[in-house]
This record gives C-alpha cells, structure tokens and sequence, in this order.
C-alpha cells in the first residue's frame, strides 16, 4: 500500500508543479470565455467596406423603404437607367435586389442577385422589411374594404406595430412544498456546460493515463518500475494520481468562480451601484439574474458532478491504460481507440440533444448506460429528476468501472512487458486469464 501511495504521489506532484498546469488551471476559464464570446463578437463586425446594393423596383413601393447600414448602402435605380446592372456586379456593385410586382399578390415577385454568396444578415434585412410593408398592405385593403371597422383596423395595426410578448415565470415545487423562481435556459446553459467540462476532462486526463502509459513502456522504464512495484499497483497509481490533478484543477475552478459571483453580488447589491451603473446595462435586470443563479442548488450539482466524473474517468482511463499497456507506439492505439472514441462522442450528442427532451427516451436511457451515463446525466440534473434514477445511474456506472478496471488490470500486467507485436482482442482476452 506504501509504494501505491508513492505512484499516486509521484503522478500527482510531478504534473502539478508543471508551470503549464499553473497557468492553464488560472487562464483556462478565461480562455474558454474568450472562445466563446470572441468569434461570436468578431462575426458581428464588418470588413469596413460598405456594400452597394442595386434595387431594381418596378413597382415603386418598396425602394424607400430600405434603409441603408453601416454595412450596406442600398440604390434605388431603373431599368432604363442602368440597362445591364449585372455587369456593374463584383465591382461597384454587391448585389442587386429585383422586385417585379406586387408582393401582396405575388410573394416570390422579388430576388436578390450577387456573385458571393448573400450573406444572412443581407438577407434578414431584405426579407423582414418587406414582410412589414406586405402586412400593412394586408392592413389596408381590409381596411378599405368597409368589412372591417376602421377602429379596429386602426388598434390591430397598433398591435403589429408595437409588437407583444409574454414573459413567463417558471417556478420549482421542491420535496419540501417550498416554491422557488427557476430558469430554463438556466438549467440548459448549466447542463450544457457541465457535459462539455466533463467531456472535455475525460477526454484530457484519459488521453494523458495513456500518454504517460505509452511513453513509460517506450523509453523501458516500466521495466525497472516493475521490479519494485506490482504491476497492477503501477496502473491503480497512475490512474488515482491523475485523477487527482483533474479534481484539484476543478477545485480550484470552482473557488475562481464561487469569489467571481461573490464579487458580482457585492458590485450589484452595493449602495449607489444602480445608479452608477452604464446605460447599457439599464436593459438587463442584473439583480433578478443574479438572484436566479443564486437559486440553482450549486451543491447538489457540484455533489453529482465530481462523483460522475471519477466514475466516468477510471471506467476511460481503465481502458485507455488497457490498450496503450497493449501497443508499443501511438499509431498502434488507433486500432483499439477508434471504437472507444466513437461511444464518447455519441455520449456527448446524446447529451447535447437531450437538452430539449431531459425526460425523453434517449436522454433517460443513455443516462443509464454506464458508457454514456457520466456525460448525459449531468444534463438532466439541473432540470430535476427523481433520486431512484441518480442512484441506479451511479450504481451501474461504479459496478462497471469496478469490473473494467479488473479486468483492465490483468491485461495491464501482461501487456505492459510484451514488445514487438500488436495484440488482437482475441489476444488479450487470453491474457486475463492468466494466473
């Protein structure tokens, strides 16, 4: 038990003193943020030309009401004015809008010409300003039909203009009777990205067991290593102590983000702050999404969370350590990984699907499936399920790990001292049962 402790230290202290898992473990959440939001700020700017946009409109209504951006600058010209425009196309010229009827009565009476491909936005503009006109034309032939009272045309046209919606409050009956605000989007934004953390983990530091696997038989030092410490204590060791770096990376997430909220909570309940804060933010309610992030029972998730992700990563990096035990180079490992990589990644659509459906088929049953459990589980508990079914997930999901790691185990002990050939299956099933 000694020189387990000892493998377990040396993974765990040697890896976490790397100044790269220093800065990584401090920058990653910031990183992630910026791969977010960065690509999504960078797709809403434009190249800084403004774009001329030809509309051709032959009946005369639509052209004034386009209204030029900063990104495209729309033309109101004729045919007769300009009898070829499309050779003007790819050079002063993005595109040109043709409009050659009515579009009350033909809908399809309109189309839009480029060389490129029209970009959405382009089109998003093209397509809901004409819609309004078309619904006020609607508007107004029903109100010159003398059918219709000119007061109710008047406030039906109202509502159009103004618009309506509907904002729904959706609340959570606990065990207890107790009602609490709740959030959909919420629980999806959470459920998400607890799948991707966990995903991304078992992925990492399953990778990283077989890496350290590999390059540890491949430079022959498992052989000295071996003759002190029993091959299956080598394996356990190496698993735990990685583990261990996962969870102390996700500890330390945790405390950066438990001190950041806590900060956004002082910053917006503070004396004054409502009345410094920037215009801009005047259109969010800042207080009652924070206070709604305050009502997601962050223990409860945190609790599930870790014990999905050890179950999750021994049942990976047993079998991640199995196969590179097997090879003698990463090239070899493909043979035997392409199939594991192949489950994970359907867990994680599964996971990404089960979104919209956490009670449906495919979410219930694959967060069940020990293979799949760990990744689309963590989906479904922010929007509450029953207890029964955590329990049986988490039951399974250990028994198999258990088993897995066993037989991971014997394959390892054999494994990791042959040199120069590649094993079937066939093969090392043989090797579990040596005695």
């Amino acid at each position: 038990m000694n020189r387990l402790s000892l493998v377990i230290q040396r993974e765990y202290i040697t890896r976490v003193r790397k100044k790269s898992f220093i800065i990584l473990t401090l920058l990653m959440p910031a990183l992630m943020a910026a791969l977010s939001f960065v690509p999504l700020w960078l797709s809403t700017l434009n190249d800084g030309n403004i774009k001329n946009v030809a509309v051709i409109d032959n009946t005369g209504m639509y052209a004034p009401l386009l209204q030029s951006t900063d990104a495209y600058q729309f033309q109101s010209i004729t045919g007769s004015e300009q009898p070829n425009p499309e050779s003007r196309l790819g050079k002063d010229l993005f595109a040109i809008l043709q409009i050659t009827g009515d579009l009350n009565e033909n809908p399809r009476a309109v189309s839009l010409t480029s060389q490129k491909q029209a970009p959405q936005a382009l089109q998003s503009i093209i397509e809901e300003t004409l819609s309004e006109k078309v619904t006020q034309q609607k508007l107004d032939e029903l109100s010159l039909s003398g059918s219709v009272d000119k007061e109710a045309i008047t406030q039906v046209r109202s509502i159009v203009e103004e618009g309506s919606r509907v904002f729904l409050r959706t609340l959570r009956l606990d065990s207890g009777g107790d009602v609490s605000e709740s959030s959909t989007e919420l629980a999806t934004i959470i459920g998400m990205l607890f799948t991707v953390l966990i995903y991304m983990f078992i992925l990492m530091y399953g990778s990283m067991v077989m890496q350290a696997v590999l390059e540890e038989k491949k430079s022959r030092i498992v052989e000295v290593m071996v003759s002190s410490v029993k091959p299956v204590n080598l394996m356990v060791g190496k698993i735990v102590g990685i583990g261990l770096v996962g969870i102390t990376q996700l500890v330390i997430w945790g405390l950066l983000m438990g001190l950041f909220f806590s900060g956004l909570s002082f910053f917006i309940v503070s004396p004054g702050q409502v009345e410094t804060m920037p215009a801009e933010m005047g259109n969010f309610d800042m207080e009652g999404i924070l206070n709604t992030i305050m009502t997601v029972n962050w223990l409860e998730i945190g609790f599930y969370f870790i014990l999905f992700f050890i179950g999750g990563y021994i049942l990976y990096a047993s079998i991640f350590a199995m196969f590179a035990s097997a090879v003698d180079s990463d090239e070899d490992t493909s043979q035997f990984m392409t199939p594991v990589m192949l489950i994970i990644i359907f867990a994680f659509f599964a996971g990404f699907y089960s979104v919209n459906n956490p009670d449906g088929p495919l979410a219930f049953w694959t967060s069940l499936i020990p293979f799949s459990s760990p990744i689309v589980m963590m989906v479904r508990i922010p929007f509450g399920i029953p207890l029964w079914e955590k329990l049986l997930s988490i039951v399974l999901l250990y028994g198999t790990f258990i088993l897995i790691s066993i037989l991971a185990a014997k394959i390892y002990r054999v494994g990791i001292l042959m040199y120069g050939k590649k094993p079937s299956i066939k093969e090392m099933i043989k090797w579990v049962r040596y005695k």
